[in-house]
This record gives structure tokens, C-alpha cells and sequence, in this order.
């Protein structure tokens, strides 16, 4: 079995709030690393796509109510969205008991509806982690597969451990299947499977690109609105990933739309029709298909509080993905399927534009070696790695070596009454001081004190 390596950081997020949400495309796993949680308490289960356990909750403050001192899971928490106000009265009514944390663990699909209601009647009570299909780091740390494999089949448990290829690309299919004909619907889909799986597999085919919805809607035959919908019902069921453009007031004439990408490799292949790796290495989607693939790889790997975008002008010139520190550091990322990458005038003209203070050619495989000053290419795992020890190092540093600085957090005790406490926190400058507040995160903190 692979370990998955959200798992010490869902323990965490349970032992110090009465909420957690793992969301999450179905399939990745979240059932299987909640089952096995050690939560420190008795657990109690319930699937809601089960009619026997949802029929369990048709008086659920009653039942609900006889699990104190458990961690209660609510697995596909989409499908009773109206529980929310309920939860945050028993949460309270915990917590007055002494019970502060590990009450709930919600899993979902990651509906819109979900994220809304959630947040909007258990603020100041819940965490939220997403949880990605098996990425390149934990394949590689179980030694379960080489990187060509899970780049093909991608992260789905099921795909990336199926027997062989063809049951890898079948399964994928079906996954896609059970989407269009499915849960779409259930979402508001008001449209024939057919239409919503052309889409999807036209969206393969614009893989990395910036999509125009309303060509898109006129190969359809559907209205744009409807596309637009359909595409953000994908996003929120994080299948597709849109990359927002990098905007600053350069002076240049910048590209603002969004890059559209599936974010699941295996599946992408699916809906291209492209059913082993040769296939894949002959078709046009190949480079764009890597780009998404070491994308995700990034994302799922980066904190939070680090923000992604990708750089175009209108000329031509573009950065694949740029990463923002909330210290102000820059990080331009260009993604090339190549051991010989060269730098391109384009390329050293975009990273003075975005003040790039680093710069990553990403490849394939290979050392790590110098192209000019400041940037560097190397492989996608080198990348991984060096990441993770960056940040390990950047928190052991904050730990030992950062001086304390205060920053002034606002917020409202129950009554209503308006109170500013200074907080002392180590954070690497003024500037990311001002990030954290305005970002809710100390505010966050404030409120669990005063709850």
C-alpha cells in the first residue's frame, strides 16, 4: 500500500479542529486513508451514498448526537448539504463540553455548493485539505512505478496500479463515463451525456491552452453560458485545473485569459484516445500534456500560501508558471520535454519583466546544471525534492533565526463586540505579516482563541 503523504498533515488538522473537510475528485482515496486514521478516539463512519446509512441520519440531530467523543465521518457530505447548520450547533455544543477537536471529518467530491454552505455556517470551526491523486513523490518514495508510467496513467489508485496499460486506459474511461453520465447531471448538467463527453474531449485537445468557450459552445451547438457553467463544474469537481494569467502593470500588453488544463495525465490520454505511451510520445498533445502533468506534480507539492499563474504577452513570450512567496519572491518555471534545453531572448525578457528572483527550465531527467545566471535546468524529481528541503529549511529558519514581529488581527467576539489584539508571530518581513492578515489566516487563529 502506498503512504500517502497528507496523511500526517490530515492528523494534525483533526487533533487541533472540531472540523476537518478532505475534499477531493472521487477515486483518490480519501475513503481508504480515513478509514485507517489514528484519530486518538473511536471513529464512526457513514457513507452517504449508502441508502441505509443516509437513512440513518433522517432525524440527524438524534443520532448524531449519541457520538460524542467520536470522530463522526461523513463521507460524500454533498449529497445531505442541508446538515451544515445542524453540525455547527453540535460542534458548539461539543466544544462547551471540553471536546475542542476531532469531531468530524467530512469527506466530498468538492461540489461548489459544498464549499460554499461549509464555509458560510461553520466558519472559525473547519479545515480544509485537498487530497490529489498519488503524486510523483509518493510513487517514487513506495518505489511503486517509474515516472513514464505514472505519467500515462496518471494518479488514480486504480489506473496508476491496474495490471497493465490497456486496463489503466479502460479504467480511465469508464471513470470519465460514470462523470458525464452521472454526477454532472446530478450538478446541474443540463445537457445530454454525449454533449458534455464531446467537451471534455475537446478540452483534451486544448490542453495548456487558453480556451474560447464561445468557438468551443459553436462546435456544440450550445450557448457559451452553458459551456462556461459545465467547465466550472469540472473545475469545482477538480478534474480541470485553470491556471489564471499573471497580471502586474508590466507596460506590455499581457494575455489575461486563463490556461486550461485536465488535471489528471491518465485521464487526459483517455479522452485523447490515446491508449499507450507511444501514442502519446507521436501526438501533438505530448509537450502540453507533460506541462500539466509537472504542473500538478508542483502544486500538489508547494504551501498554500504560495500562489501560481502562468506569463504571456500578446507577442508571444511566456513563462509556463510563475510562483509567488508571500515574502515577494519570485519563481519563473519553463517546462520542457527535452535534455538540451536552450534559453530563448523571449524567455530572459520575461523574467525582467516579472522580476524573476529564480529561474527552473524544468526536464524530464538528467543533473542539474547552470544556463546563465539565475537559471537553472533540472529534472522534475530534482525539482520535487529541492522544494520540499527549501521549505523544511524556510521553517526551521523561522523557528531559530527569524526575529518576532507583531501584527494586528481583528475580529468580533460572539456578541458582536469589535476587539484588535497584537499578535507576535515570526514571519519573514513586513510584507508577509500584512499577507497573513489580510488572508484570514490570523484572524482564523483569533477566532479559535476567542471560541
Amino acid at each position: 500500500m502506498i503512504r500517502r503523504q497528507i496523511e500526517e498533515k490530515l492528523i494534525q488538522r483533526i487533533s487541533s479542529n472540531p472540523v476537518v473537510a478532505l475534499l477531493g475528485s472521487r477515486q483518490v482515496g480519501k475513503t481508504t486513508l480515513a478509514r485507517g486514521i489514528e484519530a486518538g478516539k473511536p471513529i464512526h463512519y457513514l457513507d452517504l451514498e449508502r441508502p441505509s446509512d443516509l437513512a440513518k441520519l433522517t432525524d440527524p440531530e438524534l443520532y448524531l448526537g449519541k457520538f460524542v467523543d467520536h470522530l463522526v465521518v461523513l463521507d460524500e457530505i454533498q449529497r445531505l448539504p442541508d446538515i451544515f447548520p445542524l453540525l455547527r450547533s453540535l460542534v458548539d455544543e461539543r466544544r462547551r463540553a471540553g471536546e475542542k477537536s476531532a469531531q468530524f471529518l467530512l469527506l466530498g467530491s468538492a461540489s461548489p455548493e459544498l464549499l460554499r454552505q461549509s464555509s458560510e455556517t461553520l466558519a472559525g470551526r473547519i479545515s480544509y485539505l485537498e487530497m490529489h491523486p498519488l503524486t510523483l513523490s509518493e510513487v517514487a518514495e513506495a518505489r511503486a512505478g517509474k515516472m513514464e508510467q505514472h505519467w500515462f496513467r496518471g494518479g488514480y489508485p486504480e489506473s496508476f496500479l491496474a495490471a497493465d496499460d490497456s486496463t489503466a486506459f479502460h479504467w480511465c474511461d469508464d471513470f470519465v463515463t460514470s462523470y458525464v453520465e452521472r454526477y454532472l447531471p446530478q450538478l446541474g448538467a443540463a445537457t445530454s451525456p454525449v454533449i458534455l463527453r464531446r467537451l471534455c474531449s475537446m478540452l483534451a485537445h486544448q490542453q495548456g491552452c487558453t480556451v474560447n468557450v464561445s468557438k468551443l459552445a459553436g462546435s456544440l451547438g450550445i450557448d457559451g453560458k452553458s459551456v462556461r457553467h459545465y467547465m466550472d463544474l469540472l473545475e469545482g469537481l477538480y478534474l480541470l485545473r485553470s491556471l489564471p494569467a499573471w497580471s502586474r502593470n508590466a507596460g506590455k500588453r499581457l494575455v489575461k485569459s486563463p490556461k486550461t488544463y485536465w488535471r489528471d495525465s491518465g485521464l487526459l490520454h483517455s479522452l485523447a484516445g490515446l491508449d499507450d505511451i507511444e501514442k502519446v510520445l507521436g501526438h501533438p498533445v505530448c509537450g502540453h500534456s507533460w506541462e500539466g502533468y509537472c504542473i500538478e506534480q508542483i502544486l500538489a507539492t508547494i504551501p498554500q500560501n504560495i500562489t501560481a499563474s502562468h506569463y504571456r504577452t500578446q507577442a508571444g513570450a511566456q513563462v509556463d508558471l510563475v510562483l509567488e512567496h508571500p515574502n515577494g519572491e519570485i519563481h519563473a518555471i519553463e517546462i520542457k520535454r527535452t535534455l538540451s534545453p536552450k534559453l530563448t531572448p523571449a524567455f530572459l525578457e520575461s523574467l525582467k519583466t516579472l522580476k524573476a528572483t529564480k529561474a527552473t527550465y524544468l526536464i524530464p531527467e538528467g543533473e542539474t546544471f547552470p544556463l546563465s545566471k539565475g537559471v537553472e535546468a533540472m529534472s522534475l524529481r530534482s525539482f520535487l525534492s529541492s522544494f520540499r528541503e527549501e521549505t523544511l529549511q524556510r521553517n526551521t529558519r523561522r523557528e531559530t533565526l527569524l526575529p518576532m514581529q507583531t501584527a494586528t488581527l481583528t475580529a468580533h467576539k460572539p456578541d458582536g463586540t469589535k476587539i484588535e489584539i497584537p499578535l507576535k508571530v515570526r514571519l519573514d518581513t513586513p510584507a508577509e505579516v500584512d499577507y497573513y492578515n489580510a488572508s484570514g489566516i490570523l484572524p482564523y487563529v483569533l477566532d479559535q482563541i476567542l471560541a
